[in-house]
């Protein structure tokens, strides 16, 4: 036996069933702007990951040519 939904309003507890067409459609739009939200942040997180790795590894990058800049300049120096 599944339980029927409800909404809280000021503390009371009304079934879904009981709102009326516009208050329906209303929830309806706050649920699913709702999910939207969780599932943006979720990839938010995937992002925000991703950046992470690909600044270190542009940072790593840009190491290694520096140090061949500067192995280069040792070189003409000493010649």
């Amino acid at each position: 036996m599944s339980e029927e939904a409800v909404v809280f309003i000021d503390d009371k507890e009304i079934k879904v069933s009981d709102l009326t067409d516009e208050q329906r459609y209303f929830h309806s739009q706050l649920l699913d702007l709702r999910n939207k939200e969780a599932s943006f942040k979720f990839q938010l997180d995937q992002v925000a990951a991703s950046i992470s790795v690909f600044q270190n590894a542009f940072l790593e990058a840009s190491k290694e040519v520096a140090d061949e800049v500067l192995e280069s300049d040792e070189e003409e120096e000493k010649q």
